[in-house]
């Protein structure tokens, strides 16, 4: 990921009716156009089907470099700077981020040169250079090092999380891929990936801000003509919830325990996944929700926690997350579990629900006031 400050975003809840145009072009390409008439700048999102759950085992780590690579320059500015400036220069930035089933490549624009970026942003999925591979390298490798310890041992917590909820399997695998597979990919690994994950069939380019729908249609027609046709990736599904717990305890220097506790959920396509978003909120939205009022205004066991709720096709997985010092890390786990537990035994409460059921970050109000965030959700 370069830095973008990115998170994933979630998906807009069914009642959130922004309206958008859906227009599929003839390359297979979707267009999704949110006209936000109120809004002084627009943004522009392209969702692509890469990542490491559409990698072979061998290349784990390669959808990511090559998200990186695309920062590396197009033919019209054949440099990092220049593609940077180029940004700049039109009132933007690129950002990109690499998820475990798919890539996004964003940027915001104000109104009068949307549609210069819109051609850029073209321009940087169809016809990356791939120039200074090897100082991209060192980037990504000093990346990777973050995850690790001095014995080259992975310490993230949430990268073992995710190990242990989809054991072999990519959406379990890291995001940078290991060092040893970092040092493998060349030039022709990184063309092969973008003519199978950037094809056409495989891309939805959403925009929202103050556009004319016909326009920007035929200026992402024209931006993106060129790209690889073909089916985009497939993968098989995820592998079946573990039927017994699993542990996994990694020693490490720090001066405190870093606790993650995973539970697998439904996925994105699931009756339950709106229902598990409003179990996520009476969890944690906020400081009186109920596993901060435990955890930490109750017993003082952390400085900090939290819960989380990641979403694919065909999977979920919800987590706890928080640090404490090694003394305390047994009795914070226990306090997480019977937090789990008791919930699952007695349901929320009825004030619990309400609470849940308030006003979400991503009505129609707050979409509106961003473009950034219809962009994401569309």
């Amino acid at each position: 990921m370069r830095p973008s400050g990115a998170s994933r975003p979630k998906r807009a809840p069914s009642e959130t009716a922004l309206e958008p145009t859906r227009v599929v072009l003839p390359s297979g390409l979707v267009a999704l156009i949110a006209p936000l008439p109120q809004s002084d700048r627009v943004a522009i999102a392209v969702h692509v089907r890469s990542g490491p759950r559409f990698e072979p085992e061998a290349q784990c780590g390669i959808s990511h470099f090559l998200e990186h690579m695309l920062h590396r320059g197009v033919p019209r500015h054949p440099s990092a700077h220049a593609q940077a400036l180029a940004f700049e220069e039109l009132g933007s930035e690129l950002s990109a981020a690499t998820y475990p089933d798919y890539t996004v490549l964003s940027a915001t624009a104000p109104e009068e040169t949307a549609h210069a970026v819109v051609a850029l942003l073209g321009e940087v999925c169809r016809a990356p250079l791939f120039g200074d591979i090897e100082i991209e390298r060192r980037i990504v490798r000093e990346e990777i090092l973050e995850s690790l310890n001095d014995d080259g041992v992975v310490v993230d917590p949430d990268e073992i999380l995710v190990d242990l909820a989809f054991p072999d399997h990519g959406l379990g695998r890291s995001i940078t891929g290991p060092l040893e597979a970092l040092e493998r990919f060349d030039r022709a690994m990184l063309e092969a990936v973008h003519r199978s994950h950037y094809a056409a069939s495989g891309m939805v380019v959403s925009v929202a801000g103050a556009v004319d729908r016909e326009r920007i249609v035929h200026e992402i027609r024209t931006a993106f003509d060129g790209l690889p046709t073909g089916e985009p990736p497939n993968a098989g599904p995820p592998p079946p919830p573990p039927r017994v717990p699993r542990f996994r305890f990694v020693k490490d220097t720090t001066s405190q325990t870093a606790l993650r506790v995973g539970f697998r959920g439904p996925g994105e396509r699931d009756p339950l996944e709106p229902a598990t978003e409003l179990l996520l909120r009476v969890l944690d939205d906020g400081m009186s929700a109920r596993l901060y009022h435990r955890i930490c205004d109750q017993l003082g066991l952390a400085y900090n926690v939290s819960a989380a709720y990641e979403t694919f096709s065909d999977a979920g997985l919800l987590s706890f997350a928080s640090e404490c010092t090694h003394e305390r890390a047994p009795e914070l786990l226990r306090e997480l579990l019977a937090i789990a537990r008791t919930l699952a035994a007695s349901g929320p409460t009825e004030a619990g629900l309400e609470t849940g059921k308030g006003p979400l970050p991503c009505h129609p109000g707050a979409l509106a006031a961003d473009p950034r965030n219809p962009a994401g959700f569309l």
